[in-house]
């Protein structure tokens, strides 16, 4: 088992060039469109959130956005932007079906939970996001990742267990649980980034991931960040925390950290082909 230290920074979008005078000279920022996209697996109905730069010229690596246990909400819709805003292809799966989501925990947890005890049909589900996104103008078949929020990072986690053809697969504060019966090898690049101060993550259990990726030779790259909570990447979730009594904290630091760590580990994995976008 491999393990990387990425370097940390910031990264700022140009929206327009200015003149000796300060005279705007043109919008020379992304214009980033989006639309939903419904599809079926197995009879039930899914819809999927896509956004991309319409200025972005030739094939594009695509980038798939796992939810957290509350559904596909505004939160990762705003995370599938700012990826098209750099350049990327990105589609927002819907894995609870109708676009459905949850307000309370306890629905929350039924949902997810439903989700992860039938891996099969999750598996699918993600398949047919993943063939939608592929067949999707401007993207490169052979330059697609995946990224997952909590529960969307415990989803990400196992299809890597299952092989499934991503470039790499990148956990933010995801379940480390396994539900994959019988993993396989992973071609790419696995990333698990966690807060540690997480109440919801069993670091026995994450240790246990890392042997399973270790057993079927796989590379993967844990990072934990000190004083980090549970959801550190949501700047919503202190709401919902004191809403609902909940170990949860947004951290700016580590979200900051965490996103800039991904797109080094998105520009080297895409890097063997010509065409990535810069960040």
């Amino acid at each position: 088992m491999k393990a990387t230290v990425f370097g940390i920074g910031l990264l700022m979008a140009s929206v327009g060039a200015y003149g000796a005078e300060g005279s705007v000279i043109g919008n020379v920022g992304p214009d980033v469109h989006t639309n939903e996209v419904t599809y079926s697996v197995n009879g039930e109905s899914y819809t999927g959130f896509l956004a991309r730069d319409t200025k972005a010229e030739g094939n594009r690596p695509g980038i798939l956005l796992v939810h957290e246990w509350w559904g596909q909400t505004e939160y990762v819709r705003q995370r599938a932007e700012e990826l098209a805003a750099l350049g990327y292809v990105a589609m927002a799966v819907d894995m609870y079906g109708g676009g459905k989501t949850a307000e309370h925990p306890d629905d929350a947890g039924a949902f997810s939970k439903a989700v992860m005890s039938d891996w099969s049909a999750a598996e699918a589900n993600l398949r047919a996001a993943t063939d939608i996104l592929k067949t999707e103008g401007g993207v490169d078949p052979d330059r697609v990742a995946a990224i997952g929020y909590c529960f969307g990072g415990g989803v990400v986690l196992n299809a890597a267990l299952d092989g499934m053809p991503f470039k790499a697969v990148v956990s933010f504060h995801g379940s480390p649980g396994q539900v994959v019966q019988t993993p396989t090898h992973f071609d790419g690049r696995v990333l698990i980034q966690n807060g540690l101060d997480d109440e919801l993550v069993n670091q026995e259990d994450l240790a246990a991931l890392l042997e399973t990726y270790k057993s079927v030779d796989t590379d993967v790259t844990l990072i934990q960040y000190p004083g980090a909570k549970h959801a550190f990447t949501n700047p919503y979730v202190d709401a919902k925390a004191e809403k609902f009594g909940l170990p949860l904290a947004y951290s700016p630091a580590a979200d900051a950290a965490s996103w800039q760590v991904m797109l080094n580990l998105f520009n080297k994995v895409f890097s063997s082909s010509a065409g990535r976008p810069s960040s």
